[in-house]
């Protein structure tokens, strides 16, 4: 299910993957990194590997989308490391679903506040947030945590503005990756309401960072 170097068309979409030396887009006041990129690979024996993206958004505030499975705990902290990051500078983890190959790590950040699906945490302290509802939560002008449900019952996604490439969104498995036509649909839990959110993200986004595949450019004719 990984993306191939073709383009990609989504009715009147365009979609073009980008290279892996391009797994950052700089900005202001944010810029965005893909630390990792996920992966998912048919196995022999009827089973597959997979692994979620993991993506960083630096500036006034610290957010780190989805933390990669269990066995990526000294990846991560050794990548955070890497840019001069500790996890108690974190300020925000968002897990854009429950599943295990994106929200492995999240013991390692205490201190950060916990969107994950629609619950938003700090500590043990819930925030009200109408996220079930439809509407966004600001991270503040700029960031933005969009439901975009259809994976799972609780997908979020997280838009950041003003980069150099524009408009990005962290999609979690949205898309599962550039090219992944139809073959969603087998994850899903409702396909219906996930091809809604996947028509909004189109419509929205210049680039779309996918859940297991490399990022992908956004054309709209």
């Amino acid at each position: 299910m990984m993306g191939t170097d073709s383009e990609v068309f989504f009715g009147q979409f365009q979609t073009v993957p980008l290279s892996e030396c391009q797994p950052d887009f700089s900005g202001q006041p944010y810029s965005v990194s893909v630390l990792k990129v996920g992966y998912c690979l048919s196995q022999t024996d009827g089973t597959y590997r997979a692994d979620g993206t993991i993506t960083l958004i630096t500036g006034p505030r610290i957010i780190l989308v989805d933390t990669g499975g269990p066995w990526n705990r000294d990846f991560l902290l050794m990548t955070l490391k890497e840019r001069g990051l500790e996890p108690g500078d974190i300020n925000f983890v968002v897990g854009t679903h429950g599943h295990s190959d994106h929200v492995g790590n999240l013991s390692l950040f205490p201190t950060a506040v916990m969107i994950v699906g629609y619950d938003i945490s700090e500590g043990d302290t819930y925030r009200l947030n109408k996220l079930a509802e439809g509407h966004a939560y600001s991270i503040d002008e700029h960031v933005s945590v969009v439901p975009s449900p259809g994976h799972s019952g609780q997908d979020v996604s997280v838009q950041v503005k003003g980069t150099s490439a524009g408009t990005v969104l962290v999609a979690g498995d949205l898309f599962e990756c550039c090219s992944d036509e139809d073959s969603w649909r087998d994850l899903s839990m409702n396909p219906a309401v996930q091809e809604v959110s996947r028509h909004e993200a189109l419509r929205t986004a210049d680039v779309i960072i996918p859940g297991h595949g490399l990022p992908f450019r956004v054309l709209r004719n």
